[in-house]
Parts: structure tokens; sequence; C-alpha cells
């Protein structure tokens, strides 16, 4: 995540400022799990801004590869470059560089969106912020198409090296601009005011259950992460969540089994993934307005699983690309209310929260490494382990996220029994 040098006086005086409670008055009323509701107009200008700034250049970079600042620009030139590789041994060595320099960008973009934005609002803006990816998988088969056909031969270059000259060039110009517009933290940010700063320093506060300021660092973040248990049913969920969502890179495979030509089944790879941006959005922002997450987990997995069945029960052309439509449609909002679930529950020290998204991160993305294997081309045309597979690790997550809600919900009885606790958990 880019990290900018602001020793400005007044950036130092804020950032040792303790809350203004005058500021935290204002902020306006809470609901019954302590979120606050934005009523003070400065406020709502405020997260209007970082719309602005933070969501417009994370999706741009979420468009051309995957990446944010620093890493950024050396996982575009490690893009660029992959042009060059002539064997299996040099692709190798590539796509090992590429996944080095790549890796940090989500967990980084994750935690900097949940440093800035409540836990009513931080799923609605990861949502926007995936949409990115959705929207890469929608089109991209269509953008490598129009490059091979317009460019292949161009100077003796084949279509797929200029498919990686293009993005990556593009890719580079994007981090710059990273660089300039992508912050730290609420009170490190340049394009903020003073009192903007203030205010988003003290809304988060105030937003945050057990929020506690002093006595941390990265090694106590690390462990209070590990050894709270919460941790690793978020982890266990995610898990769960991508391995159902392991159709992904399968997609185009499982549209080619209706029958079509390689062009119209590149065209409807497309369909599923932009319903998908449109429903994340939806999913996301009600269950930041409800303040509630497991029952929205629950019925986007229930919709997905009877896409999964429709899919594998019949061979029916329209029955299963209606399924293919409603298990991409309804799965992937689900990513970023587990991510932002995770963030605002563990978020009780700015490093146990860093590590916790990336924990839930890494080892959910684990399931890349086994799901592949769920599709060998021989269960073609149904599919059948790897939609029977979807099923059951959708109804994973659907059970992790009931054992959450019981788990804090308990949590929040003991909370309420305490004097002045405002914010609890929200489930």
């Amino acid at each position: 995540m880019a990290t900018m040098d602001l020793k400005s006086g007044a950036a130092h005086h804020i950032e040792n400022a303790s809350v203004d409670d005058q500021v935290i008055e204002k902020l306006g009323t809470v609901d019954k799990f302590g979120a606050h509701v934005k009523t003070d107009p400065r406020e709502l200008a405020l997260v209007k801004k970082l719309d602005l700034y933070m969501l417009a250049t994370d999706l741009v970079a979420h468009l051309t590869v995957h990446f944010v600042s620093g890493f950024m620009a050396m996982w575009s030139l490690v893009s660029l470059l992959t042009y060059l590789v002539h064997d299996y041994k040099t692709m190798l060595v590539a796509r090992f560089f590429l996944g080095i320099t790549e890796a940090p960008f989500y967990p980084g973009a994750l935690y900097m969106i949940s440093r800035f934005y409540t836990k009513k609002e931080v799923a609605t803006r990861m949502s926007i912020f995936y949409t990115g990816n959705m929207l890469a998988s929608a089109f991209s088969g269509l953008i490598a198409a129009g490059i091979f056909a317009g460019l292949d031969g161009v100077r003796g270059l084949a279509g797929w090296r200029w498919l990686f000259i293009i993005q990556g060039a593009f890719s580079i110009a994007v981090s710059c601009g990273a660089f300039a517009l992508l912050p730290d933290s609420p009170l490190k940010t340049r394009w903020l005011t003073v009192p903007e700063r203030e205010l988003a320093h003290s809304r988060m506060v105030l937003d945050t259950t057990a929020h506690r300021e002093e006595g941390s660092s990265v090694w106590t973040g690390l462990r209070e992460a590990v050894v709270d248990y919460r941790t690793w049913i978020f982890c266990l969920m995610d898990n769960f969540h991508l391995s159902a969502n392991g159709f992904k890179n399968f997609l185009p495979t499982a549209v080619k089994t209706l029958g079509f030509s390689t062009t119209v089944t590149l065209v409807l790879t497309c369909p599923p993934y932009l319903v998908a941006g449109a429903a994340s959005i939806v999913v996301s922002w009600s269950s930041g307005r409800f303040n509630e997450r497991t029952w929205h987990i629950t019925v986007s997995k229930a919709i997905a699983i009877l896409g999964f069945a429709l899919s594998v029960a019949t061979l029916n052309t329209a029955a299963r690309y209606v399924g293919i439509v409603l298990f991409v449609g309804a799965t992937y909002g689900v990513n970023n209310i587990i991510l932002g679930w995770t963030a605002s529950t563990l978020g009780q020290t700015h490093e146990k929260q860093a590590v916790a998204i990336a924990l839930a991160n890494t080892l959910g993305n684990l399931a890349s490494v086994y799901t592949p294997y769920l599709w060998p081309d021989s269960d073609a045309p149904r599919f059948l382990t790897a939609m029977m597979a979807s099923i059951a690790f959708s109804i994973g997550v659907v059970i992790c996220a009931w054992i959450m809600r019981i788990v804090l919900k308990r949590t929040n009885k003991k909370l309420q029994e305490q004097d002045n606790v405002v914010t609890v958990y929200v489930y």
C-alpha cells in the first residue's frame, strides 16, 4: 500500500492529537450496534471525497491487472516484460515474480479501505472496488480477442505478447497516479484538510468496538490476531467461499459445453459477471444499510446453490445458462461482506486488523491450489464433482456465518452489561 511522507507541522500535530470529544459528539446518532448514522453535513462531504480519491484509483488499478502504488509499478513492469518469455521455464519465472509483486495489492487495498470507512460503509466500498475484478473478468476475453485480431504479427510479435505490453504499460501509468492519490491513514492524507483528517480519524474510533490507540505494535497485532479464535472462523469462511468460487477460472470452459462457437462463448461469459457486479453492490449496500451480515450471506449462498444445482441437474442449454448466471451473480457480493465483517470485528488495533485481513485473504486463496483439480475435462459437460463441491463449500460458508453470529451475539450481551459501552459487534 502506498505510504506518503507527510512531515508538515499540521500533519505532525494531528497525528499525536487525542480524539476531539466535540468532533465525536457531532458525528451523529448511533444504531443498535453502535454504528453511527451520518447526520453531520461535514461527514457526508468527507465520505464523498474519500470515494472520489480512493475508490476511483483502486478501481482502475483492479481493472488493469490488480495493484497499488510501488508494488503496482513493480508488478506492472513484470507484466510488461512477460512478452519476452520464450519457453515454459521463462514463463514460470515470470509468473513467479508476478505473484510475488502482485501479492500485497488485494489485502493492502482492503486494509486501506477499512481504515477510512465505517462498518456501515465498508462492504459497499469493497464491492465497488471488487467490481473492477468482475469487469476485468467480464471483458478480458473480448479485449484479448480484439488485440489478437488486430495486432497479431505486427512488428513480428504475436498477439499475446502485445496483450502483455499494453496491459503492463497502462498499469505503470496508473501506478504513477496511485502514488499521488492513495493515502496511508486518516491523519496522514494529503488531500484532506486538517478538520477533515480529524473527522476521518474520530469517526473510525467511534465506530470500532473495543478500539485501542496505544500499546500496540506489528508483533503485538500479529499475536492478537492469531490467538483470537474469531480470526480462524473468518479464515475458514473465506476459504469456503473462494473454494465455492473455483469456477472463475473455468467459466469459459463450462460455457463452451453449451455448444456454442468460441466467439459466442466469449460473449456469453460477459453477462454473468455484469450481473455479479450489480448484485454485489446492491447486496453489500443492503448489508451496510441494515447493519446485517448473516442473512445476507445466507440468502446469497442459497441462490448460488440453486444455480449450481440447476447447472448440474439438466443438459438443457437455457436452464444451464440461467444456472450459471445465478451462481456467478449471487456469490461475489459475499466476498465483500466477509472481508468487511472481518475488518470491523477484528479492528481493535490497526495492526491486528491488518493481520486478520491478510490471514483471511491468504488462507482463503489456498482454494486456488486445489479447486482446479475439481474441474477435469472428463467431467464435461456437467462437471458434477465441481458443482457438488461448490454446493458443499457454500453450505460451509453459511455454517461459519451462523457460528460467528452466535459468538458475536453472546459477546455483545456481555459488552452491554458494562458501563459506557456504545459500540458493539455487527452480525
